[in-house]
């Protein structure tokens, strides 16, 4: 037992192009797959109920695969450093392998876990399968983090060619008498009350499964996501941010599959939504105060609303603003934990302008209620929005949902779908049902104000109201 290597498995729940694993391979050790629950180390940014949902089946598909090549997962619950400690002194293993992950929180902790292993007497190694580029490794002609997405994807796209995943092993090596784990269910990361029946209709957690979302998506959707994408009705987008975040599939092997397309990295609008991934963690890796502050300090200021703030944001929580297409992404996400992007930036637009309410608060929700919750993403995504980030949508563009609803939903499928009382109205009306004469309504069935909500808010004055607030702190200094 005295070439034994602790695998410590977290975000990266794949064998395919896992570079810890690959790398206690090349040295010949006998590898024990770990995987420990440890929640409060990430405190404030604990997994989230769709998140802890996804992360229950993700695990049991990774064990699955361990199984098949004559390996198991070892599961344990508890502090990460003790649980490591206790699982060497058990296995006789002198090395900790890991691929590393880049949240504040954790990458102090696991600094900290590799200085104390060491000093233990143990080798320890991480190594980066999360992203193309270290975040580090990409910096400005002045050495600084990048502030704009177009010029840091440049520098990027200038040094694709020397990324190659690496196959999953075929075999890994037998593992015997060891002692008991936990076991998935010990984890009790599924709801006790099930609420869940719109996640298990519309996900398979798992790598066979990432990889075969991928390959169906390129192979049939690649071509038109660029003009796909924006409508929410249809299935125009790749939907493979959870596995993305889960690291069920590797961002160098979905480049090896552009690859094989032969898109143009720095042109392709798929590839360019994998780099817009790789500047969110550059993002959060060199201004981590991003998650809970504005990047522009400006709006540290910003005079956020105090009046009717948690009757508002409980009505957009729930999908009850009154603005169908915005009701029907709130209720997407409650449902099937997941919400098409461009109708993420509408639902943003709405708090963070029209209501006047602080991104943080949306963000959070987001943070509870997405499959796909990313730490990097959601926050680089909501700051975009709020026109407080790093390459920001400028503050004056205020997404009109009514207006996005007929350009993007043209037929009113996706409102349809999701605010199945509004199914009835013309699609004259459909986007904006305040406007229909009472006996349209009648006839639709409708009753605002009973059967669907009246609109909370006057689109044409909270914009005006916004803008007035921008214009009271875009004076001061960055």
């Amino acid at each position: 037992m005295s070439n034994t290597t602790i695998l410590w498995f977290r975000r990266d729940l794949r064998l395919d192009d896992n570079p810890a694993l690959l790398a206690a391979l090349a040295d010949g050790a006998r590898v024990i797959p770990v995987y420990i629950h440890a929640p409060n180390e990430e405190m404030p940014w604990m997994a989230g109920a769709a998140s802890r949902w996804w992360l229950h089946g993700s695990l049991l598909a990774l064990d699955q695969a361990l199984h098949q090549r004559g390996s198991q997962l070892w599961i344990a619950r508890g502090d990460s450093l003790g649980e490591l400690r206790r699982i060497a002194a058990l296995t006789g293993a002198t090395q900790v392998r890991w691929n590393r992950l880049y949240d504040p929180v954790t990458c102090e902790r696991d600094t900290q876990i590799k200085q104390a292993l060491r000093d233990d007497g143990l080798h320890c190694a991480s190594h980066n399968a999360a992203l193309l580029f270290e975040p580090w490794e990409i910096r400005n002609g002045s050495g600084q983090p990048y502030r704009v997405f177009t010029a840091f994807w440049r520098a990027c796209v200038k040094q694709l060619q020397q990324l190659q995943p690496q196959p999953a092993p075929a075999a890994l090596p037998p593992l015997h008498n060891l002692p008991t784990s936990l076991s998935v269910a010990d984890l009790e990361l599924l709801p006790r009350i099930a609420w869940d029946q719109g996640l298990r209709e519309t996900w398979t957690p798992g790598e066979i499964s990432a990889l075969q979302q991928a390959t169906a998506f390129l192979n049939t959707q690649l071509n038109d996501y660029g003009v796909q994408r924006d409508f929410p009705a249809i299935s125009g987008t790749s939907r493979l941010s959870a596995p993305l975040h889960f690291g069920e599939i590797s961002p160098r092997r979905l480049l090896a599959m552009l690859r094989e397309r032969s898109v143009d990295p720095l042109t392709d609008p798929w590839m360019r939504e994998l780099g817009w991934r790789e500047f969110g963690y550059h993002l959060l890796y060199h201004f981590p105060h991003t998650t809970t502050e504005p990047l522009d300090t400006r709006f540290a200021a910003f005079p956020w609303r105090s009046d009717r703030a948690a009757e508002l944001l409980a009505a957009w929580q729930r999908g009850h603003t009154g603005i169908p297409l915005v009701d029907a992404g709130m209720r997407e996400l409650w449902h099937t934990g997941w919400m098409h992007n461009r109708v993420r930036m509408i639902v943003a637009s709405l708090l963070t302008k029209n209501l006047l309410l602080p991104w943080q608060a949306g963000a959070q929700w987001f943070w509870d209620t997405l499959v796909d919750a990313d730490l990097a993403c959601n926050t680089a995504g909501w700051q975009w929005t709020a026109g407080c980030g790093a390459d920001a949508a400028p503050y004056f563009r205020v997404f009109n949902p009514v207006l996005q609803g007929q350009r993007f939903d043209p037929d009113g499928n996706y409102i349809r779908r999701w605010c199945p009382e509004l199914a009835r109205l013309p699609k004259a009306y459909l986007h904006q049902p305040w406007t229909a004469p009472a006996s349209i309504l009648t006839a639709a069935g409708i009753r605002l104000g009973s059967d669907y909500p009246a609109p909370i808010v006057d689109l044409a004055a909270s914009r005006q109201q916004a803008l007035a607030a921008w214009e009271r702190i875009k004076i001061t200094p960055k």
